[in-house]
Formats: structure tokens, sequence, C-alpha cells
């Protein structure tokens, strides 16, 4: 059971600085964080990093810097202090018993969003079993605090509907979602295989570069796009023609750093659209101070998780009416940063060098979509010919109704 319910909590933030992650990388992490946060309904108060070779295995942080937030958790009333890496049990349970508040680490709070996110029935058993999967190793803290039957941000799911504590039960719930997903799966299969030949496009790219914003402007659709992450996790295909040639469009899922591997293995009908497309639309934010990593993340994550990092890719550089350039003073003789590159050199740069095409658009102001229009044109046109080579515009019978979820 989902709770719908709104809170706002005021959270700290709390990131470590390693060999591994230095202090802009952290920083970069702990935004991203904040921002998540913010998704999930909680004020950002305050953000706290340390210094450490690696993680205290009992606590996180060191003894100094836990006091440290204790004391301004207690002086600001804070109901929440989130870490921006994954904690163990011990570690949750030494850091709650000290602090007294409720701690959340970066895939609870990204199961929280989606488990508010989630729409349909699939999206909802999606999250659910990730849910389970997550908490299973974690039951005793879990099942022993349910007396408090703390809500908000965190706390939504099966926590809350008070389910046997038996641990074999907990894992026939899963065993029952996972065959549940299966029979999805199937239908989804079937799904495909109804759409017939047609060529397959499929959005992908990081959380809120604007993928749903373009669906909306090359469907003609009114599919859910907000500024925030993660704003649709629902798998929608619409029926899309340019130029008499029809072609299946595929909004995705975002990804993101630091993606739980077992929620990405529970979207697994949506990394199934992704495997079947015939080519793949990467929307980059390139207003995004971190663009470059998270094409990056995205590209790493289609090889490892989707096996789709092959397939013929359009690069569209979303977000050019919110880039911002600041040139540098000519006596300024400090290194230039990413606000000194103008737009126009970024697109002579390495994109402009890049093996697929590359395309720099505005969806939200509609700034070169008929461009981007002729190139997927270009591209679906030779794939239909491959497929129908003695059948050039003679297209096949299809009830554009089938193309959609399903579960609208």
């Amino acid at each position: 059971m989902i709770l719908n319910r709104e809170m706002n909590e005021r959270a700290v933030l709390v990131g470590l600085i390693t060999p591994q992650q230095p202090e802009q990388k952290a920083l970069e992490y702990l935004s991203e964080l904040a921002f998540l946060a913010d998704t999930a309904g909680a004020e950002t108060v305050k953000m706290f990093t340390q210094k450490l070779d690696h993680a205290d295995r009992r606590t996180f942080v060191g003894k100094g810097k836990l006091e440290e937030i204790k004391a301004y958790v207690e002086e600001n009333e804070i109901g929440m202090v989130i870490f921006d890496d994954d904690l163990s049990t011990k570690q949750v349970s030494n850091i709650e018993k000290e602090l007294q508040v409720k701690i959340l680490d970066r895939t609870t709070l990204i199961l929280d969003i989606f488990a508010k996110r989630a729409q349909t029935s699939t999206a909802k058993t999606q999250v659910e079993l990730a849910q389970y999967q997550y908490l299973l190793p974690r039951l005793t803290r879990m099942w022993t605090h349910l007396e408090r039957q703390r809500g908000g941000i965190g706390m939504r799911g099966p926590g809350e509907t008070q389910i046997e504590t038996d641990r074999r039960i907990i894992l026939d719930r899963i065993s029952r979602l996972k065959k549940e997903l299966e029979s999805i799966d199937r239908q989804k299969n079937i799904q495909r295989k109804n759409r017939g030949k047609l060529t397959r496009v499929a959005l992908v790219g990081y959380t809120n570069a604007g993928k749903s914003t373009l669906m909306n402007v090359l469907s003609k659709s009114e599919v859910f796009a907000e500024n925030k992450l993660f704003a649709t996790l629902d798998t929608t295909v619409r029926k899309v023609i340019i130029d008499n040639l029809p072609f299946l469009l595929t909004d995705t899922v975002g990804f993101i750093r630091k993606l739980p591997t077992h929620l990405v293995d529970s979207f697994k009908s949506t990394l199934d659209e992704v495997r079947d497309a015939d080519i793949l639309l990467h929307v980059v934010d390139i207003s995004h101070p971190q663009f470059e990593e998270q094409i990056e993340v995205v590209n790493r994550t289609l090889q490892e998780v989707c096996g789709a990092a092959e397939k013929p890719m359009i690069m569209v550089f979303n977000k050019i009416d919110a880039f911002t350039f600041t040139p540098k003073d000519e006596n300024d003789l400090t290194p230039r940063t990413r606000e000194n590159i103008s737009l126009e050199e970024f697109e002579q740069s390495w994109m402009a060098k890049l093996p697929g095409k590359c395309i720099f658009i505005s969806a939200k102001e509609g700034i070169s979509i008929d461009r981007l229009k002729e190139i997927i044109y270009a591209d679906a046109k030779e794939i239909h010919l491959k497929r129908f080579p003695y059948n050039d515009f003679l297209y096949q019978t299809y009830d554009a109704e089938s193309c959609a979820d399903g579960e609208e």
C-alpha cells in the first residue's frame, strides 16, 4: 500500500569526500540529492561533508562529525537526515540511535519518489518489488520500528502496512510480484509483436532532461512533464507520422547516478522497449553543469543494463533556451570554466565529432524541432525501406490505440 501523504519535512544532507570522490564531485552529488529531496517533498536546510578515506562502518561519518550533525539537528528542529550513499542496517541503527530522527539513504529516497510517482498497475508492481528487495535485508530494523508508524518521505510502501514480519512471507510476496511482472512482460511482448514491423524510436536520457516534453512535441500528446526528477515512470508508446512515414515513439524512465541495481532490474519492461528500439534519441540537458557526466551515466547504463549502447543513436541536446554563457574578461587569466564556453563552441567541439547524428534544440520553445523531425525521418525511412523493399510507402493497417501502454 502506498500512502498518498505530502509532508514538508526539513532535512540535512550528508556526503563524503574520499580519494575516489573528490570535493567537487561530492558537492555535485549532494546538489542532485537536494533535487531528489525536493522532488520527494523535503526542504533541504544544510549539507554536511567530511573527508575520509572510506565510510565509517559504524556511523558512515566520524564521531566528531556525527556530533556536529546532532547539534545542528537539535538546534534547528530537523526531522530527517539523508545520506548520499547506501547505508547498512548497522549504520542506520547506530545513526538513528544517536540522532533520534528519521535516517534515509539515497536509495530509500529514490524508492520513495518512485512510490509517489507510480500511476499504473505495472509501475506500482515494479516499485513494490524494488521496495521489498531493498527492505528484505533490513527487516530487523524496519519491522522493529513499525510501532512508531512514522509517515512521510522514505516511509511510503510496504513498511506502513504492518505486513507480517516473517521473512518467509516477505520472500513469498517477492516471488508473487516477480510472477506478476513476468505476466506483464509477456503481455508487453505480445503488444510489441502486434505492432508489426514499424520502426521503433525510443527516448532515453538522464532524468529531467526533457524526454516527456519532447515526446509531447513530436507526438502531439499530453504525457505528464514536470521540472522534477522522475516526473514519469510509466513507459508510454505513441504512433507518430512524419511526412506520411509512421513510426513508434517510446518515452522511458530516466537514468540517474547511483541508480539501485534492483530498481533497474524491476523495470524490465521499460528496458525491453529500449532493447527493441531501432533508433535511440539520447536527450541531454545541455543547460545542466554536469551534462557531460550525465551522458556517460546514460551510455554506461545502456551498455551494462540494456545492452543497447551500439544501437543507432541521435544525440539531442535539449534546453538551449536555458543555456547560460558568461564571457571571460580579456584580462582574466584563470582557466575557463564550463560557464565560459558558448553554445556555438560546444556545437563545434567533441559533440560535432560524435559517431551518430547531433542536434541542438529546445523542446519547450520549439527551437529546431523541424530539423530534428527531418533527421528522425531520414533514419526511420532507411529502416522502413529495408523492411518493406517492395512496398515503398503503402503502410500496413495499424491501430494507434494498440500502441499505447494499455494502462492510461
